[in-house]
């Protein structure tokens, strides 16, 4: 095994994450030789489709102690294949699963990690990175000050999801687990999902609501636009708090960071907190009664005036335009 480049391959009962094809998207423009880690239970047959993506070599782990994601088991694998195979460059997608492994592997093998990042090249075997700062008002350039693994973490939808190839073809080696199930403290026991609910990382399009919507049934239109757009539902930091809408809902410094094509910021004055989580949406749209209002900074196209008013009739609108 020669290649340099590794890209960590995050999937939920059988279905691989959207942001780890956009990583090996990425590895793909650092150079020629792609290693997939793959780690799960009864995740073989996902081989083939990380091959078609991108790599040329894909490490499956396939054991019942992987069957969910839990940072022991899957840091403490990573970390060994990393120390007997030397890879310059580990990257992960910047989800609640990458961030934690590649925070655990950076502990284990004594490196650092560049994290959410937006930009990417790797120049005489140096990753130059390129992420946001001070909520997302100034871009830094960032680099390893010493030699080792280089572990980089990629937002969500900021790189391209490379087109399957199906005639590419690659090399699938089974490895083993290193930690039993009696040697790991962390036991997942059930989950909860919301239902017919799209992802807020991987949504092309998402309206959002703030404490303009004036309480929980303010999110009716909200989620009714959202629905006709084929869109997620995201809220301000002050919707949640107030009780609202859930956490899962937030975006921003302390929630989620999201990269869609369409932001629809409605009833939302856009603190620095909440931009640092939707600045790098490609159009932004805001809705809100104040003039004032800092999200009209930022904002492509602004409507000035009555929420209740303009998101029903733009909502009208699509679905007429739509055919729904």
């Amino acid at each position: 095994m020669t290649n340099k480049i590794w890209v960590f391959i995050e999937q939920f009962k059988g279905a691989i994450q959207p942001a780890s094809l956009e990583a090996l998207g990425a590895a793909r423009t650092l150079g020629d030789g792609v290693t997939a880690l793959l780690l799960g239970q009864g995740v073989g047959a996902l081989a083939q489709a990380v091959i078609a993506h991108g790599a040329d070599e894909v490490l499956v782990a396939d054991d019942a102690t992987l069957a969910d994601f839990r940072a022991e088991p899957y840091a403490a694998l990573v970390a060994k294949l990393a120390q007997e195979h030397k890879p310059d460059v580990l990257l992960a997608a910047a989800t609640t699963a990458g961030r934690d492994l590649s925070a655990t592997v950076a502990v284990e093998l004594n490196t650092g990690v560049i994290a959410d990042v937006i930009g990417l090249k790797l120049v005489d075997g140096k990753v130059q990175a390129v992420k946001p700062v001070y909520a997302g008002k100034l871009l830094s350039d960032v680099t390893f000050a010493k030699d080792g693994l280089q572990l980089v973490t990629l937002r969500p939808r900021a790189f391209p999801k490379p087109e399957p190839d199906p005639a590419r073809t690659g090399v699938v080696t089974s490895v083993a687990p290193v930690l039993a199930e009696d040697a790991i403290s962390v036991k997942v026991v059930d989950y909860a999902i919301e239902q017919g609910q799209v992802s807020l990382t991987d949504a092309k399009i998402i309206v959002s609501g703030g404490r303009g919507v004036g309480g929980p049934e303010g999110f009716a239109p909200i989620r009714e636009l959202a629905q006709t757009l084929g869109g997620a539902v995201g809220a301000s930091r002050a919707a949640v708090d107030a009780g609202w809408i859930p956490y899962a809902h937030q975006v921003g410094q302390t929630g989620k960071t999201v990269s869609p094509d369409l932001y629809i910021a409605v009833g939302i004055s856009g603190s620095i907190q909440h931009q640092a989580g939707m600045r790098s949406s490609k159009t932004i749209v805001a809705i809100n009664k104040d003039p004032e209002a800092p999200i009209f900074k930022l904002a492509r196209y602004g409507i000035v005036g009555d929420l209740f008013k303009y998101v029903p009739a733009l909502t009208a609108e699509f679905k007429k335009r739509l055919g729904k």
